[in-house]
């Protein structure tokens, strides 16, 4: 009888088995990145003097004996220099709003995250502080060694400073930021005499913290984890977008080597693997492994690339701006420049163009008169004489920064007129109601509904005159 081998003659022998911790998130490690002189070093920071100088100041700007930006929530007006915009003109919000991501869709599809990194908040906030950080701790060396060290009198004192002039400017940044809210002249007597309203103070308090927060300590990690722009900005690359890139063809097999060498006879690229272009990087990316979401387009590895180009003594541009495009076919600049400017960008520009040139055209044909006309609800009166009278209610608003007189007359019934006084004053930036008697004579208007128009017009400036549809009732 043949012998069969079964489960039950098979001895089980238990494996052991290793237990492994994997971490959900990167533990981060902090950046330190060396500070550089350069071409696009120097834009960077021309748009940081831009940015904040347009920010700070403009809120101390004044106009027409008021600040000269304003908005102001609790009276729902918002002060733009000439102009004042009511609730009634938040379809200009919408346009701003199309007219930023259309300009966004157009400098990504030029040039990538070009705004991300010269003029975004985040990416000029933590230049300043990083700014303030060398300058009190020193240069990346100095800093990296000051951390590692233990915590002594002098340590101490040199983070407390930083730190003190950091708070010094969010809280500065906390207060402007409110004054464009609160008329910032008022804040700055409320602040001195502690007498901050609560809705102030916690905004005051919140913004200093977020620019605290994200600028001194969080920096890179808000690009790489919090921003969504990173992650969407692929679907607005293509093959003819300027982006920050490594010429591997040319910088390949990098290494080390002597200034005087001829590294082509030693089989070398370019690159001498100096790792300037990770150390002065912001955000820590290595861009010779090529494109990265955390890449802000800063161009900080450009100018230090191109330093160590000029002391080797070799060409310019191994880390350049170019298409990737560009970079496999050996286009030169015409040809790239050529495509970058394409249909896809044309496009964008032309609809950016035309969605700007209607709305400042909009703003300046904007009429500073608005009236509304609302009906009593009551039946219609007859006089002694069979008139017949409708009372309606007229909102009209005055949006000059100067008090207005208008005059009020009814169309579209013959010998309809005002009962009440025709000419009405409201004051400067003012929304008045007025009640106004309508009489119109027996036997003129058919019964039911009819059509008649409210026309108001500006007695010092005839041109300004809005007309406004009502309907008067006439008894059956």
């Amino acid at each position: 009888m043949e012998n069969r081998i079964t489960m039950k003659h098979i001895p089980i022998i238990p494996v052991p088995i290793e237990e492994t911790e994997l971490a959900l998130f990167e533990e981060r490690r902090k950046i330190y990145p060396r500070s550089q002189k350069g071409w696009f070093s120097s834009w960077r920071w021309v748009l940081v003097f831009f940015t904040q100088a347009l920010f700070y100041g403009t809120a101390w700007l004044n106009w027409n004996d008021r600040q000269a930006v304003l908005f102001d929530l609790v009276a729902r007006k918002f002060y733009i220099f000439g102009m004042v915009l009511w609730p009634q003109d938040f379809i200009y919000l919408a346009v701003l709003l199309v007219i930023s991501a259309l300009s966004l869709f157009l400098f990504t599809a030029i040039a990538g995250r070009l705004f991300c990194g010269y003029a975004c908040p985040q990416t000029v906030y933590t230049e300043i502080f990083l700014w303030i950080e060398h300058k009190i701790e020193g240069e990346r060396n100095a800093r990296i060694k000051l951390d590692s060290s233990p915590l002594t009198p002098r340590k101490f004192s040199l983070k407390f400073v930083k730190h003190f002039l950091w708070i010094t400017l969010a809280l500065w940044t906390g207060f402007t930021f409110v004054g464009y809210f609160t008329p910032v002249r008022d804040l700055a007597v409320e602040v001195g005499n502690f007498t901050l309203g609560p809705w102030e103070s916690f905004w005051l308090l919140f913004y200093a913290f977020a620019t605290y927060g994200n600028a001194g300590w969080m920096r890179e990690q808000v690009c790489k984890y919090m921003c969504p722009y990173a992650r969407f900005q692929s679907a607005m690359f293509d093959k003819d977008t300027l982006i920050v890139t490594y010429d591997t063809a040319r910088g390949e097999p990098r290494g080390s080597r002597n200034k005087k060498a001829d590294y082509k006879a030693e089989g070398l690229g370019a690159c001498v693997d100096c790792g300037i272009c990770v150390q002065v990087c912001p955000t820590g990316i290595d861009i010779r492994n090529g494109l990265q979401y955390e890449c802000i387009a800063c161009g900080a590895c450009i100018d230090g690339c191109d330093q160590v180009m000029d002391k080797m003594g070799y060409q310019r541009g191994l880390i350049r701006y170019t298409t990737e495009h560009a970079l496999k076919r050996n286009l030169d600049d015409k040809a790239m420049w050529k495509r970058v400017f394409r249909t896809r960008t044309l496009i964008y520009g032309g609809l950016l163009g035309l969605i700007i040139l209607l709305a400042a055209v909009s703003l300046a044909l904007h009429m500073p008169l608005k009236v509304d006309v609302i009906r009593d609800r009551g039946m219609p009166r007859i006089t002694e004489s069979g008139d017949i009278e409708n009372v309606y209610r007229l909102q009209i608003m005055n949006t000059q920064e100067s008090p207005r007189r208008y005059h009020v007359e009814v169309k579209g019934a013959a010998g309809a007129s005002i009962v009440t006084n025709g000419n009405l004053e409201i004051g400067s930036a003012t929304t008045k109601a007025f009640p106004v008697r309508v009489r119109v004579p027996a036997k003129v208007l058919d019964g039911g509904s009819n059509r008649i128009r409210f026309v108001v017009t500006d007695l010092d400036a005839p041109d300004i005159s809005v007309t406004e549809k009502a309907v008067f009732i006439v008894p059956r």
